[in-house]
């Protein structure tokens, strides 16, 4: 089992998005996706970093692939995704609209925006060209051992979520503008001032969720610390790390040091919990009772 980094989901200056891939090219990950996946408005701020880091990144020896956006709904859009495929990487479908830009016959990623729930559904991408499938993070870890052993039988690696703020819903508003009363065509990317999203909480003043610009994430940062060995046995080839702003090299040295049996669940947990944006932690889709749910909790509390 390896380590992938994902897409930045958050919007930073060029200057940061630069400084993060210089620092993600030295660290001990196997592969990244990148590009822009959440609005499509913010890429023209920088853009012109993805070549760089693209380059530093094969320099560097890692595996890289392009996402697309999570909700394609526009002309510009459909370009830019018909684009994708001519930058010489695979392609990370994050929208199944996506698929109608990427040639019959070119391999091609699949993103934890898919919903790829069953055998059916993983089946039918294995035959349509997808090498490699991260699973949507909500799934039970009974679902995900019966997927990954598909996975391994066609030879195709299967992911699924290790570290980050779950990416739980996409919409056609911004959150952020109306939060600023702004409308979504002169949000002024008020969401950069939130470089890991936004937290809400409930009326009654408990954490729930976070915004960042049209995107819904889990205000708690899924992590799966106590579960690497389950996630192991059942076969999983690759867990995913989703950027944030703070510590992420420490964040992936840390996972390295625990695939690797340098670290065990509960040092793994002490080095993250201080890094992660609001300072909570989840596992609770994989074994518990709600998303929200801490496995470790209950070794925190003996």
């Amino acid at each position: 089992m390896d380590l992938t980094v994902g897409p930045n989901f958050f919007f930073w200056q060029a200057e940061a998005v630069r400084a993060f891939y210089a620092g993600v090219a030295q660290a001990p990950v196997a592969r990244v996706v990148l590009g822009e996946l959440v609005c499509s408005k913010r890429l023209p701020f920088w853009q012109d970093e993805i070549p760089g880091a693209v380059e530093c990144l094969l320099a560097a020896g890692k595996e890289v692939a392009i996402t697309s956006l999570a909700l394609i709904t526009l002309k510009r859009e459909r370009k830019l995704t018909a684009d994708l495929a001519d930058m010489g990487l695979p392609v990370e479908v994050n929208d199944l609209s996506a698929l109608a830009h990427v040639p019959q016959g070119r391999p091609f990623w699949v993103g934890p925006l898919v919903n790829t729930y069953n055998e059916g559904t993983l089946s039918w991408l294995i035959r349509r060209g997808a090498t490699r499938i991260c699973l949507p993070p909500e799934l039970p870890v009974a679902s995900i051992a019966i997927l990954a052993r598909l996975g391994r039988e066609a030879g195709v690696p299967v992911e699924v979520w290790g570290h980050g703020r779950l990416p739980l819903a996409i919409s056609g508003r911004c959150y952020h503008a109306r939060l600023h009363d702004r409308m979504k065509d002169s949000c002024q990317f008020v969401c950069g001032e939130d470089p890991d999203g936004r937290d809400v909480e409930t009326l009654d003043g408990q954490p729930f969720l976070a915004v960042n610009g049209v995107q819904t994430l889990s205000q708690s940062t899924a992590c799966m610390a106590h579960q690497t060995e389950v996630l192991r046995d059942a076969g999983v080839a690759a867990l995913r790390l989703s950027p944030q702003s703070q510590d992420f090299s420490a964040v992936c040295n840390a996972w390295d040091g625990r695939l690797g049996g340098r670290l065990d669940a509960a040092g793994l947990e002490a080095v993250l919990r201080p890094t992660v944006p609001g300072g909570r932690l989840s596992d609770g889709f994989l074994r518990g009772p709600a998303g929200a749910n801490w496995s470790g909790a209950m070794v925190d509390d003996r």
